[in-house]
């Protein structure tokens, strides 16, 4: 029997909730108050002071003692600390090692292993040695007995600082009473390791090198873990909770103040972005500048993607030697921004002009060579928040381009507008549907019937709340956001039914229609237009399309393909504001033509300017040997309208004629006199 061999104290340590056998049950109860049987709790990791276990159920009602083990692990299951007691089921168990170092404790204080303990001197007795016949029957007395199963499973064993392999934890038990019994063990707390990892982490802040910066960092992590272990090796516990928790608040930190400078960088020119420029302090009381550079995205495309950093640098060079700012920010196609001091106005306006110099040197990158040229948009409005700076000086700059302008000043009074502005098409589809929107007619004089012959369509805007809008303000818009089809569209459907009235009314009644150049060009426009004559059923005959040029073309060979075949459906077509702009010979000589419309700039000085009086003249006979009829715009006295007909002009059209009206006066005007009557100024 056990108790026959005198041990100091025995403890059973079973596997899971296993019951002892009878005798061994027995054998304990014999032993009294010298034995204990050992209830585990769970070895996963972060068990933590205060872990609970669980009392088997043959253990409960039975009389004898009963103690408690589970440790605290780190990640990597190293055993580190454990409870001097446990609570379970309403009842206190000390603690395996505490109760055989003979030291009582609460739950909330912990101790630590030994690790400086040789466990391989641990002497080892197997159950025959205690319980079976056997000839070797080892004296117990004095000594303190653990009746353990042997574990293998992983999750089940632990590691044992400074130590090879891993453990069954009775082991780390043995090394933790050991250590209770010296009292030898420090615990550390956390507090001079917090310090040290704070100091550590200032000092490598100072390296200038980031490669050097990293493998620093990656040092102070090793050593954040390492040095407890090490300690813990030599027997001091030290607590690193405070430590940890500073590393990982640090390391959230810096991720994201990583995060926030990738954010505020573009991916390749590794230049702040226009966020950062939004977060400046120094935007008031200071211009906001936005600079943009004409094909920037068609010269990325010729060369490399590695060069496009590199062309993004340069440029931003050139900005800073002329505006000495010293920080260029880097946005989207092409787009290059800074503050600077802000000057008076027709100054900084000069001064910007003058910044054009530095891009008249092309840019030479990685061998490719690129013609620049840039412009500008400029924002004084200092009240405003910074996102709305930034964004209209972009708005401005694109204009500018857009415009072919060197600068364009952002005005104050412009944000008023913009709310309309940028709901300006839902309100030119709704005025076309309740009237808003309306055709005005100005007539056209025939010289020689010597009567009205037709009338130009005008469209006209009425708004209830803003009054009269100018054709050029939301006509120019329509073509911006490519809905300029629609509205032409919608004044054909307009125009052929005038034609059709006023034609029913006797001789023939010429309608014209204005056809932007930005619409010319496109695939659809024969097909739309076809269909429209062809649903209303009018004689194509009767209706003259003038190509203006509030657009250039951007397809030539499409265009004259387009004119060529409505010419063919029966269209007249007229070149608009001929003399002015790209209207003139090269128009002329492309696009096919009936007529030409003689610009208002000619007209209105051929009385008192010989000059013009003869480019007149020259253009009535070039038009005349090409087979053109020739339409004088801007009349708007006798003398003028006299001159015109001397010239040999076969039409004429202006304010002296008859300024526009609606149909409805025009119609009325033009019955009471068939036709054969003339305005007055």
């Amino acid at each position: 029997m056990i108790a026959a061999r005198n041990p100091r104290a025995i403890y059973f340590d079973p596997r899971g909730d296993e019951p002892a056998s009878e005798s061994l049950q027995a054998e304990l109860r014999a032993l009294n108050g010298k034995a204990a049987v050992v209830v585990r709790g769970g070895y996963s990791p972060y068990i933590g002071v205060g872990a609970t276990v669980q009392i088997p159920q043959w253990l409960k009602n039975s009389q004898i003692r009963t103690v408690a083990s589970a440790w605290r692990s780190n990640l990597w299951l190293y055993a580190q600390s454990s409870p001097y007691a446990f609570r379970a089921d309403g009842r206190v168990l000390p603690a395996l090692s505490a109760d055989m170092a003979g030291v009582s404790g609460s739950p909330d204080s912990q101790f630590v292993p030994d690790f400086r303990i040789n466990l391989r001197k641990v002497h080892i007795v197997t159950p025959g040695d205690l319980l079976g016949p056997s000839a070797r029957k080892p004296d117990f007395s004095g000594k303190t007995v653990i009746v353990s199963r042997v574990r293998n499973a992983p999750d089940q064993l632990f590691g044992y600082f400074g130590k090879r392999g891993r453990y069954d934890p009775v082991y780390v038990d043995i090394a933790a009473a050991t250590d209770i019994q010296r009292s030898i063990s420090p615990t550390i707390s956390g507090f001079p390791l917090l310090l040290l990892f704070l100091g550590l982490i200032v000092a490598v802040r100072r390296i200038a090198s980031g490669r050097w910066r990293f493998l620093a960092y990656l040092g102070v992590s090793v050593f954040l873990v390492a040095a407890p272990a090490v300690a813990q090796t030599f027997g001091a516990f030290t607590r690193t909770r405070d430590a940890f928790v500073a590393a990982f608040v640090y390391t959230a930190m810096r991720l994201w103040a990583k995060w926030r400078r990738k954010v505020r960088e573009t991916s390749q020119s590794g230049l702040p972005n226009f966020v950062a420029l939004v977060q400046e302090k120094a935007l008031v009381e200071h211009d906001i500048v936005v600079g943009v550079i004409a094909r920037y995205e068609e010269f990325l495309a010729s060369i490399p993607g590695e060069l496009h950093g590199e062309c993004a640098r340069q440029i931003a060079r050139r900005f800073a030697v002329g505006c000495g700012a010293r920080t260029i920010y880097h946005g989207e196609a092409g787009f290059f921004a800074w503050s600077e001091a802000a000057r008076p106005t027709d100054q900084q306006l000069e001064h910007l002009e003058g910044m054009r110099a530095l891009f008249a040197a092309p840019l030479l990158v990685g061998g490719h060579m690129f013609d620049t040229n840039v412009h500008f948009g400029l924002d004084r409005n200092y009240k405003l928040d910074g996102q709305s700076r930034v964004n209209t000086a972009l708005a401005s700059a694109s204009e500018a381009l857009r415009d072919g302008r060197p600068v364009e000043l952002f005005q104050a009074d412009r944000l008023a507008n913009a709310a309309w502005e940028l709901s300006l098409l839902a309100r030119i589809d709704e005025g076309m549907r309740n009237g808003d929107i309306w055709l005005a007619y100005q007539p056209q004089w025939d010289y020689r019937e010597n009567r009205i012959s037709g009338a130009e369509a005008l469209i006209r805007w009425n708004d209830p709340v803003r009054g009269p809008i100018r054709p050029d303000e939301f006509i120019l818009q329509a073509e911006r956001a490519g809905r300029i089809d629609a509205l032409t569209y919608w004044v054909l459907e307009q125009a052929i039914g005038a034609a059709e009235e006023f034609n029913a009314i006797g001789r023939r009644f010429q309608t014209s229609i204005n056809l932007s150049a930005q619409l010319v060009d496109k695939p659809g426009l024969v097909s739309s237009m076809a269909e429209i004559v062809r649903r209303r059923g009018i004689d194509c005959r009767l209706l003259t399309v003038e190509v203006t040029e509030t657009a250039s073309l951007h397809d030539r060979p499409a265009a004259i393909r387009n004119l060529r075949e409505l010419q063919a459906m029966g269209f007249r077509l007229s070149i608009d504001d001929f003399g002015t702009g790209e209207a003139s010979l090269l128009y002329l000589a492309e696009l096919p033509s009936d007529e030409l419309k003689i610009d208002r700039q000619f007209v209105s000085r051929i009385v008192h300017h010989e000059r013009e009086r003869h480019i007149v003249r020259s253009t009535v006979k070039l038009a005349h040997a090409l087979g053109q009829t020739v339409v004088a715009e801007g009349i708007e006295d006798l003398p003028t309208f006299d001159l015109l007909r001397k010239l040999g002009c076969d039409a004429g059209q202006g304010y002296y004629i008859g300024r526009p009206e609606t149909f409805a006066q025009l119609r009325s005007r033009y019955t009471a006199k068939g036709g054969g009557l003339r305005g007055t100024a």
